[in-house]
Formats: C-alpha cells, structure tokens, sequence
C-alpha cells in the first residue's frame, strides 16, 4: 500500500554544518516527485532523511517530523531498520552484492530481515520482484550467474528488484539513471512510469530532461549563498514548473541561466 510523506519543518546537519534548513512539502501517494536543483544544495541529503539513511553518516542528525501517513519516522521508540524496510532506496551507482548471484541479490533483502520462508515461496518472490524491474526475460535463465555480471543497466534494474521484494510502500531514488546509457535510461524511466501504479516514488536527478518526462511534480532545491543550507525554492506540478515557475530563480535554473 504506498504511503503519502507529509514533512514539517526539516532541518538536516553534518555535526554543525546544517546541509538544508526548514523544509517542508507534502508527496502524494503513488506519484512520481522529482528533486532538481544545482550540486551542493541538499537534495540527496533531503533524500536520505525520507528513509533515516542520513543519520548514518557520523554527525548526521535531523530536526523537524517526516510523517508517513500517520506514523512520525522520527518518533520515540521507532526502529529506523523497519523504517528502511518501508522506505526502500535505490542510489547512484548500481551496488549488486558482488558475490551473490543473481538470485541471491534479490533474496538477501528478504533473507536480512529475518524472514523464515518457504524455497517455493522465495522463488516465486524473486520472480514476481525480477519480472516488476523489467529484468525476469533477460536473466531467468541465468539466475546463479553472479549479479556482478549484468551490464550497468541490468544492475541497477538488479538493485530496484532487490529493494521492491521486500514489499515498501516508498521508493527513493537518488539519479538512478547518471551512470547509464541512454538507452539503460529509458529503460530505468519506463520502469519507474509502472513502478509508480504501486510505489510512491521520490527521484532526485540532474537531468532535467528526465524530470520532465518521469515526475508528476518536481521540487527545486537552492543554496542561499555560498557557505549556507540549501532550501526548497518551490514544488509543483512538472509541467507547470517547467512552463510557468512561480520564482524567478527556477525560471533561471531551468533555462540555464546558472547552476
């Protein structure tokens, strides 16, 4: 079941550096949100306080409530583990465990979170999560080959299955698509179009191009000045962003007037 994001107030900071101060925007379910913006300003950061992946990084802490639906992720007593479990993550670089095979890859998210289950009932999930990243056709006969061996597109259609078979309700997707062909892009693009019917999906991405084609709306990121937090400019629909900004400084980020 995809969930909405409701955040409030999120100030994020690397021991006493704040990366992006006072943010708050609200994702629908079952939507495509792009994040754009110029390098520095915030937005994988923001990114990875969806999931609680930034508290990771020592010093890493976050102020302000992301909600999802009703549940507080930074509420008393929450496991950011299961937090992660809901919230799945696919990064920049495909990151296939390099020793496992194929199969093994998509296996391990279920098999990490302690799940006692059938060889049947894991076959069928591989399936189900393989054929969802367009990847089953490709791959089902060579499923004990090492996942390491897939071209990079493969990879990361690898990894979106790895995240997807445990069920999250959100996908992050921090640029997904910047070390592949255009042709693994499209691929990737397609994907995140069907993926969107069951997931609610957050993408940050360079390409503004592939924000337009992908997002049902996009947030633009900016940094106040050199040394400050980046902010959230504004968040719309795509098209109205990319044809009618209601700030001047996007209008001058989308056609290329700095960043």
């Amino acid at each position: 079941m995809a969930k909405r994001i409701d955040v409030s107030g999120l100030s994020a900071y690397y021991g006493t550096h704040k990366a992006i101060d006072d943010i708050s925007m609200t994702v629908e379910p079952r939507s495509v949100t792009a994040f754009i913006g110029p390098s520095g300003c915030g937005k994988s950061t923001f990114l990875r306080t969806l999931n609680r992946m930034h508290e990771v990084t020592p010093g890493g802490r976050v102020e302000g409530k992301v909600m999802l639906d009703d549940e507080n992720l930074y509420g008393a007593g929450v496991d950011p583990v299961s937090v992660r479990r809901t919230v799945g993550m696919v990064f920049q670089r495909p990151n296939p465990f390099p020793t496992m095979s194929i199969y093994e890859n998509v296996a391990a998210g279920i098999r990490l979170n302690g799940g006692r289950i059938r060889k049947a009932e894991l076959d069928d999930v591989v399936e189900k999560s393989l054929q969802g990243a367009n990847l089953w056709k490709e791959v089902k006969d060579r499923l004990n080959k090492p996942g390491a061996g897939l071209s990079g597109g493969q990879q990361q259609r690898l990894c979106i299955a790895r995240a997807i078979a445990v069920e999250p309700q959100v996908l992050l997707m921090d640029e997904p698509c910047s070390a592949l062909d255009p042709i693994s892009t499209l691929a990737i693009e397609d994907l995140i179009g069907e993926l969107k019917e069951r997931f609610t999906i957050v993408i940050v991405t360079h390409n503004m191009q592939q924000a337009a084609r992908v997002s049902d709306r996009t947030a633009f990121f900016n940094l106040a000045g050199v040394g400050q937090p980046g902010k959230l400019v504004e968040i719309d629909e795509t098209a109205r962003i990319f044809s009618n900004p209601s700030v001047q400084a996007t209008e001058d980020y989308i056609s290329g007037r700095f960043g």
